[in-house]
């Protein structure tokens, strides 16, 4: 049996040739990105992740977006082969990395991993670093990465000389050094500092697409995702709720969990009537979406569908000003209203609209909302 052939092994007991597929895998192996189909991961009694399934297209960039303790790291880490499935299927490149019948080895599934800290050899410089894995007899050709990663002139030093940004761009290299099917990234910019992170995750960006690199990236951080990612991918729970471009998955989500998780969200109670949702903020033209019955609904408004006003008038909402976020461009702004066990509501406002906490201000709302049945 070919080396090609022993790269997948059965429960650590046997080899078996990557060749024969069984029916299932046999199905989702057309895909060339990455295919995931039913997977499933506990740990112990506690289900972590329930029957994902998730397509990442050749060449794309998807962020699996989700709260802490939602599954991300742990399906990650499956991607990558540090942890084994409970149930389900694995495709990278058209290849069947595990399917309960089958597991690749981590060093055999062609996978670039950056860690949250990095990781990289504090004894080794940065050309050594991004080398580490590949034969020695091809290093000399990574010169081309570091000047990718924009680190040329730095090759000899070692990372406590490098600032956390240049760090993680010696990480990345070094992960794309290989020349891998799909780049994983756990979180990278988690640990820099806020001045820095904007910049390295553009530039970070821009060398995968450059490197024409299928990427999946795994983050909590709503703006990170909407801002660098061509699909978004919500973990809630341990399964998908949604996946879609960001702009659909923030303009028009299919599920309200989702429409919660990736953006600020304003989620009240209303009636359906006739397009219409009235709730305790006034009228609201709704978007055409399927199943929206009328009657009792779930109505979503994103901050800068409520204008705030410093005048009354007519068909305008009283509200409080109970706290103000100011961010330069524009200002988060947190409203109260006169009624009755209504939440307090977000709304965002230009940066030079003056307004101070405990003034009164008056609510209009801009179409159409987002709404859902009560279940």
């Amino acid at each position: 049996m070919s080396d090609r052939e022993t790269v997948v092994e059965l429960d650590g007991r046997r080899n078996v040739p990557t060749h024969a597929l069984s029916e299932r895998a046999g199905a989702v192996a057309a895909s060339k990105g990455v295919r995931v189909a039913g997977l499933c991961k506990s740990f112990s009694t506690q289900p972590v992740l329930r029957g994902v399934d998730l397509d990442v297209p050749v060449g794309s960039f998807t962020a699996i977006l989700g709260p802490s303790g939602s599954g991300k790291t742990t399906l990650l880490r499956i991607l990558a082969g540090f942890d084994r499935m409970d149930a389900g299927s694995v495709v990278i490149g058209g290849q069947v990395m595990e399917d309960g019948r089958r597991f690749v080895r981590p060093q055999r599934r062609g996978i670039g991993y950056v860690p949250q800290e990095g990781a990289l050899f504090p004894h080794l410089t940065v050309a050594d670093n991004v080398g580490f894995g590949v034969p020695r007899r091809e290093r000399k050709g990574m010169a081309h990465l570091v000047e990718m990663v924009g680190l040329t002139g730095l090759e000899r030093r070692y990372p406590h000389q490098l600032s956390g940004g240049q760090q993680q761009r010696v990480a990345l290299a070094r992960a794309l050094a290989i020349q891998p099917k799909v780049v994983l990234l756990d979180e990278p910019f988690s640990s820099l500092d806020a001045s820095l992170r904007d910049g390295v995750r553009r530039d970070v960006a821009h060398i995968l697409a450059e490197a024409n690199a299928t990427t999946i990236l795994v983050t909590h951080d709503q703006d990170e995702a909407l801002g660098l990612a061509d699909q978004i991918a919500v973990l809630n729970e341990g399964c998908i709720v949604a996946t879609a471009d960001p702009r659909s998955l923030y303009g028009d989500p299919s599920d309200l969990a989702a429409a919660v998780l990736i953006g600020d969200a304003n989620v009240m109670a209303a009636e359906m009537r006739g397009g219409r949702a009235s709730s305790v903020l006034g009228t609201v033209d709704v978007a055409p979406q399927a199943g929206t019955r009328e009657g009792s609904v779930q109505l979503l408004l994103r901050p800068e569908q409520l204008v705030l006003h410093v005048e009354p008038e007519d068909g305008r909402v009283k509200a409080t000003v109970v706290e103000m976020q100011y961010h330069g461009h524009d200002a988060l702004v947190r409203v109260a209203i006169a009624s009755p066990g209504a939440p307090v509501f977000s709304a965002r406002v230009p940066g030079d609209l003056a307004l101070t906490q405990g003034q009164a201000v008056w609510v209009t709302l801009r179409g159409p909302g987002r709404v859902w049945t009560h279940r």
